[in-house]
């Protein structure tokens, strides 16, 4: 790694979008400069385009990995080029972490859509369709294991997190779980109304990787400037209702809620990488 010497963080961008628009690079590029900028160090960041060009980072040239979010199905793209390549990616950096020789280990945060593809990787849940979208700004619930987490240090529990699927990730598999060491970090909402299992939020697959179901990116000014375009107002509305519009605009605004989880997740994991990389090199 190159922190000790340079004060340079190389950071991986693997984006899954698929060309589609967003707000979820925007967010990350923004919190990872932001990072940057307080604790003194120069980023040195790279996007790759996974989906439609099948752009993988080197792994000895990146200290640091961001897997996006994405639309579409992290199940029907199971066999195609991407998906293969994908994974043949995430069994590299497991094995560089697994080496001995490789004091300096690799750091992977992934993010929704690259959730669910990891979750189906370790075969810790199953990965399926919800039976509505999910939309909105949730209370995200820390279990026991999540409490002593570090990416959720100073939050609160519940805390707030915006939440935007079609899929996810339920009937955690206990012993593969504790085959890899990996723990449960969050679920979401209790809904005692309806009949179905809450969902896996948030998991730690091992030391150093780790994601979130939710979007940890979101940042509360950009995404309420989104919501209030009017293409974006009326697509919204049309597909969940104004009631569900007015809800998510008037919790972006509050700073108890996706602030303070923009302000905490992102920067809390990239604090530990750069901490735990210096104390390795040490």
């Amino acid at each position: 790694m190159h922190l000790k010497s340079e004060n340079i963080l190389r950071i991986a961008i693997l984006d899954l979008y698929e060309g589609f628009e967003n707000q979820g690079m925007r967010c990350i590029n923004d919190i990872i400069h932001q990072w940057g900028t307080e604790h003194q160090y120069q980023i040195d960041f790279k996007v790759f385009e996974v989906r439609q060009l099948l752009q993988f980072p080197d792994i000895n040239e990146y200290d640091v990995f961001i897997s996006s979010g994405g639309p579409g199905s992290p199940l029907e793209s199971e066999g195609s080029e991407w998906d293969n390549k994908y994974f043949e990616w995430l069994s590299a950096v497991k094995e560089w972490n697994n080496a001995d020789d490789n004091i300096i280990k690799k750091h992977v945060f992934f993010i929704c859509h690259s959730f669910q593809l990891a979750c189906r990787h370790f075969e810790v849940g199953n990965v399926c369709k919800r039976k509505s979208t999910s939309f909105g700004v949730f209370p995200i619930h820390r279990i026991d294991s999540g409490e002593e987490e570090i990416i959720f240090e100073d939050l609160k529990n519940p805390f707030y997190a915006v939440d935007s699927r079609d899929y996810q990730v339920i009937q955690p598999n206990h012993s593969k779980l504790r085959a890899i060491g990996a723990h449960i970090l969050a679920i979401e909402k209790d809904r005692s109304h309806v009949p179905y299992e809450r969902a896996i939020m948030a998991i730690r697959f091992n030391d150093y990787m780790i994601g979130t179901q939710f979007h940890p990116e979101a940042d509360a000014i950009g995404m309420s400037m989104y919501l209030q375009r009017e293409d974006k107002k009326k697509n919204v509305i049309e597909n969940h209702g104004e009631a569900k519009w007015k809800s998510m605009v008037e919790q972006l605004q509050d700073p108890e809620k996706i602030r303070f989880t923009y302000s905490k997740i992102l920067p809390n994991f990239l604090s530990q990488a750069v901490h735990e990389s210096l104390t390795e090199v040490c």
